[in-house]
This record gives C-alpha cells, structure tokens and sequence, in this order.
C-alpha cells in the first residue's frame, strides 16, 4: 500500500521574526525617549517635544513611557516628563563594575612598574579616582584613595583624559598634585561614554620610554574589558 507521504515545513532560514524585530525597534524607541528627555538641560521636556525628537507620535510616546515610569526611569509631571530616581540606583552600579573590569591590568601594571596604578574618570570638570591598586613588593609607594577628586587639567591622570586621537600616547606630570609625586597616564579610548585614563603614581621619576608603553597598554586592555 502506498501511504501517502506529510510534507514537512520548510526550515528555518534563520532571519529575525517580525515579533523579535518589533520588539527591538520598540526597545530602540524606548532607549530614543530616555535619551531625548536627558538631553534636555532646561525645562522637562512635554508629550509633544518627545514625539517631534523621536519622531513618534504621541500615542506612541504615552505607550513607551509605560515601562520606563514602572522602572522609575522617567516620571511624568502632567504633560512633562523629567528623569527619575530609578537612574540614579542605576550609576550607582558604575563605579564597582568599572572597578572590577579593569583591576586585572591595574594589578599587572602596578606589579609591573612598581608605583600605585589607578584608572581615573571625569566627573564634569573634575577628575575621580574610581580603581586603585598599589604594588605589593615596593619598600614604599604612594597611598592614593579611591574617591579622591582634582582639576581636569591638573595631573597626568586628569590632562590624559583630554588627549585625543593624533595627540601623543600619553601624558607625564610632576608634582602637580603632590610635591615630589610623579606620574604617567594615558586615556581609556574606544569606550562608548566613558571618560577616563589609566595611570600610576610614584615618588620616584619615571622614565617616560619605557613606563608610558606600558600605561598605554594598560589604557588598551581596561577599554578592551568594558567593551
């Protein structure tokens, strides 16, 4: 007996599924509002002005605000829309992982050079000390605190955080900070956001030739960490 022979579906091509990519279009969206409503300095932002930023209509705007107010992200204010406490929960977080991504090179280089090796960020015009590692075999080192804060444009670690692309590698200072204290730093580049350098600190002087490679390429595998 001939039995007649199912036909089985095709396979699949692997192409995104149109619910998959709505979703991502409306996360997409979703990450367009919030942005557009810190973008905004001044006065919050209405209905209407995240609908023309976006593009969107504002139905569109009402549905995406949703998810964002139960995350306490935004909060709306009759027709205005500021940015919420939830965000703040949020950067709290940065700091530690930061910390924790680039300790493996501050270790390596701080071994490496024997001087206090820290990766410092800009905070507005200031510079934040947010990784700290000293060397464990030295006779002395210098002592530098997590949190500790100074000039942008004082300091290695400060001024290398303004270098840019064409300009040298790195950076070296003396006695900007502390008298007597030396340092060489070099920025973290390539991360989305983030400004920062990776440095180290030292009572000694450095030679520029041969700890400056080394900080740069510490900068390098920190930014290779966060990516």
């Amino acid at each position: 007996m001939v039995r007649p022979v199912r036909s089985l579906p095709p396979a699949s091509s692997g192409a995104p599924r149109p619910a998959a990519k709505e979703s991502s279009l409306t996360l997409d969206r979703g990450l367009a509002l919030l942005q557009a409503v810190a973008d905004s300095d001044s006065d919050a932002p209405t209905i209407s002005d995240l609908a023309a930023r976006i593009g969107a209509s504002r139905a569109a705007v009402y549905r995406l605000l949703v998810p964002l107010q139960e995350r306490g992200l935004v909060r709306r204010e009759g027709s205005k829309v500021r940015l919420g406490l939830g965000l703040l929960r949020l950067a709290a977080k940065v700091a530690p992982q930061l910390r924790y991504a680039a300790l493996p090179a501050l270790r390596e280089l701080a071994e490496s050079v024997g001087a206090t090796a820290h990766l410092t960020v800009a905070d507005g015009d200031e510079a934040q000390a947010v990784a700290v590692v000293e060397p464990s075999w030295t006779t002395y080192h210098v002592a530098y605190r997590v949190g500790s804060r100074h000039s942008l444009r004082r300091g290695a670690a400060g001024r290398a955080i303004g270098l840019r692309q064409g300009d040298a590698g790195w950076i070296g200072s003396s006695g900007e900070l502390q008298s007597g204290a030396h340092g060489i730093a070099a920025p973290v580049r390539g991360v989305t956001g983030l400004r920062a350098s990776v440095g180290v600190v030292t009572m000694e002087p450095l030679d520029p030739n041969v700890v400056g490679p080394r900080v740069v390429d510490a900068a390098a595998a920190v930014a290779a960490a966060l990516r």
